[in-house]
C-alpha cells in the first residue's frame, strides 16, 4: 500500500482487502484485551475544518488503542485558519508527528497536504471522498455476508462523497453497485469513468428508486443536505422527495438485506423510523467499525514508514 490513503481509487481491490483483514485482526485483539503489535508512542495530528462526532471519536479512540497519541487541530485554533498555507502546515507536522489525518471540503486540501508531507496523510472526509467511511461500511457487510464478491449494493440519494467512495469501493472488491438519483446530484463525472472501465461486475445509474433496490443485498443512503449545504436544505427537500429508504424499498431488495447509513440519520427525510430501527445493529456495527477501520489504515501506513 501507498503512502497515503486519499481515495479509494488510489487503491487496488487487493489493497482494500487487506485493510479489511487488518481490522477484523485488530478489532478481534482488541475484543480479547491482546495488545496490539504496533510501536508505541507514534503521534497523529487530527485537522478538522468540518465538524465531526465519529471521525474524531474513532481516530482519537484509534491511535489510543494502537499506544500512540492523537492530537486535535481545529481549523479556527490553528494557524490554518489565519491562512497559513497548507503545504507549510504539511511540512511542519511532519517534522512533529508520525501521521496526520484531515477532515475537510476540497480535494485538493487533502492532495496538497499529501504533497508536502513526508509522512502518512489520511483523508477523513473531503467533498469528494469518505474512505474511511466506505471501508468501515466494508468491513461491516463482510461481517455479516460472509462475502464480498457477487452481493449486490444499492445506494438511495444524493450523489455525494458517499456515492462516490461507494461506487469504487464496492466495485473494486467485484460487488455489483446501483444508484438512485436526480439526475441533478448525480456523483462525481470521475467516479463515473471509473465505473464505465470496470468489468467484472455491474454498474447502473436510474431515478427509479425501486429498479435500483430490486435484488440489493445492502441498501446504502445519506443524508439530502451534508454540511456545507444548509442554504439548500428546502430546495433539497423536494428535490429529493421520494428518494428514501422505506418498506416499499425494502420489499424490492433481497431477503435479508442490510441497511447502512454513515450517521447522522435524518428519520422522515432519507430513512423511515421503522426501517432505521430494524436495522439499527447492523447501522451501529458500520459505526463501530470506524474505528478498526481507520486503526487499520494507521497500522498498514505507520509500520511502512519503517520499512
Amino acid at each position: 500500500m501507498r503512502k497515503d490513503l486519499l481515495k479509494l481509487l488510489d487503491l487496488t481491490g487487493e489493497e482494500i482487502i487487506e485493510i479489511l483483514d487488518v481490522a477484523d485482526k485488530l478489532k478481534a485483539e482488541q475484543k480479547a484485551g491482546i495488545k496490539h503489535d504496533f510501536p508505541q508512542g507514534k503521534t497523529l495530528a487530527m485537522i478538522f475544518e468540518k465538524n465531526s462526532t465519529r471521525t474524531r471519536v474513532s481516530f482519537e479512540t484509534g491511535i489510543y488503542q494502537l499506544g500512540g497519541h492523537g492530537i486535535f487541530l481545529s481549523s479556527s485554533e490553528s494557524q490554518l485558519g489565519r491562512g497559513e498555507p497548507i503545504a507549510d502546515t504539511a511540512r511542519v507536522l511532519s517534522r512533529y508527528c508520525d501521521c496526520i489525518m484531515i477532515r475537510t471540503f476540497g480535494q485538493d486540501r487533502v492532495e496538497e497536504l499529501a504533497k508536502y508531507a513526508t509522512i502518512p496523510v489520511i483523508n477523513g472526509l473531503t467533498d469528494l471522498a469518505h474512505p474511511c467511511q466506505v471501508l468501515a461500511d466494508l468491513q461491516t457487510i463482510r461481517e455479516h455476508k460472509g462475502k464480498l464478491a457477487g452481493l449486490k449494493a444499492c445506494y438511495i440519494g444524493d450523489g455525494n462523497n458517499m456515492a462516490n467512495s461507494i461506487i469504487v469501493g464496492c466495485m473494486k472488491v467485484g460487488m455489483d453497485v446501483a444508484i438512485a438519483c436526480p439526475k441533478a446530484y448525480a456523483p462525481d463525472k470521475m467516479i463515473l469513468d471509473f465505473a464505465e472501465t470496470v468489468t467484472d461486475c455491474t454498474f447502473t445509474m436510474t431515478e427509479d428508486v425501486i429498479e435500483a433496490a430490486k435484488g440489493a443485498d445492502v441498501i446504502f443512503t445519506d443524508v439530502w443536505s451534508s454540511m456545507g449545504m444548509e442554504s439548500e436544505k428546502k430546495q433539497r427537500e423536494q428535490d429529493f422527495a421520494g428518494y428514501q429508504i422505506n418498506a416499499e424499498v425494502m420489499a424490492a431488495a433481497n431477503e435479508g438485506c442490510m441497511v447502512m447509513h454513515c450517521l447522522p440519520a435524518h428519520r422522515g427525510e432519507e430513512i423511515t423510523a421503522d426501517v432505521f430501527e430494524a436495522h439499527a445493529d447492523e447501522i451501529f456495527d458500520e459505526a463501530e467499525n470506524r474505528l478498526h477501520a481507520q486503526k487499520a489504515v494507521m497500522y498498514i501506513l505507520m509500520k511502512n514508514m519503517e520499512k
